[in-house]
């Protein structure tokens, strides 16, 4: 493992990069400082982009929220989510496990996720007596805590159905306050005995598809850049792919530091190593 404070440094050994969003780019309200000048420089440089999110909404959403952000859609190319290919699973059906769920759909989650049930077979009902399975896509109130779903996750147990979670990540930062995520609430349903699939990071499957948007032919000289060891670096690693960790997002305050603040390579070589991870280099945030 190594440390750069940009990716100035290292932008002879790659010819395109997968990005995290949350964490690395923005903190889900606004974007980091640097940020848009480092998507200048990368496009400069004639470096590929592809952004891929856990986000559980379809990409042309994301899209929208950079644009409300200041992130102008020129600045960067494919943009890829878990809730895009959640969609794309429910539609297309190729998967067993999506082939075998009905068309009556229970959302636990909020309205602004709705986008993964519009244009599909799917029903939304209200009730989970009436639901073949439930999408999941996370909290449904940014202040909520895993408590508020115990009785809904407990009377699916009973009632015996799947669940399709469309975020696998556990907690995000939002505006400086941690939040749960979809992936917490899934990993709970799972330890009482329920049958879950995941898509979105970590899964090989979505880096796979990220590459073929990648205009790269040789996956030696692709990295994925993101906060999340749990997700963006355990993925790079399932993916085969080299992993550049921003460690001012998600394990911040494991390391003591905040977003752009150099971490002591030796504590970020501890914390990675305690989950059998070791990227390729760690970077304070996503700097030029």
């Amino acid at each position: 493992m190594r440390e750069i404070l940009g990716l100035s440094s290292v932008k002879n050994f790659f010819d395109g990069f997968i990005l995290d969003l949350w964490g690395l780019i923005h903190d889900g309200v606004s974007p980091y400082k640097g940020v848009i000048d480092t998507f200048v420089a990368l496009k400069n440089n004639n470096i590929e982009t592809v952004l891929l999110s856990n986000a559980p909404r379809r990409s042309s959403t994301l899209i929208d929220g950079m644009q409300k952000m200041g992130i102008d859609r020129s600045l960067y190319g494919e943009i890829f989510s878990s809730g895009e290919a959640t969609w794309q699973a429910i539609v297309q059906k190729d998967d067993p496990f999506f082939s075998s769920l009905g068309d009556n759909v229970y959302h636990l989650g909020p309205e602004r996720d709705n986008s993964l049930i519009e244009e599909t077979r799917l029903k939304k009902v209200n009730s989970l007596r009436k639901a073949d399975f439930i999408l999941n896509t996370g909290p449904i109130k940014f202040n909520h805590n895993i408590e508020n779903y115990d009785s809904i996750l407990q009377e699916a147990i009973n009632e015996k159905l799947p669940m399709v979670c469309a975020n696998p990540d556990e907690i995000v930062i939002r505006d400086g306050c941690k939040i749960i995520c979809a992936g917490l609430i899934a990993k709970k349903f799972k330890k009482m005995g329920g049958n879950v699939i995941y898509r979105g990071k970590p899964d090989p499957m979505i880096y796979d598809l990220a590459i073929k948007k990648l205009n790269c032919t040789n996956k030696d000289r692709v990295a994925i850049i993101g906060d999340s060891l749990e997700t963006d670096i355990a993925g790079a690693k399932a993916a085969n792919l080299k992993s550049i960790w921003c460690t001012g997002g998600i394990h911040a305050e494991e390391l003591n530091v905040t977003y752009g603040q150099p971490a002591s390579l030796i504590s970020a070589e501890h914390l990675a190593n305690q989950k059998d991870l070791n990227p390729w280099a760690i970077i304070p945030g996503f700097f030029w």
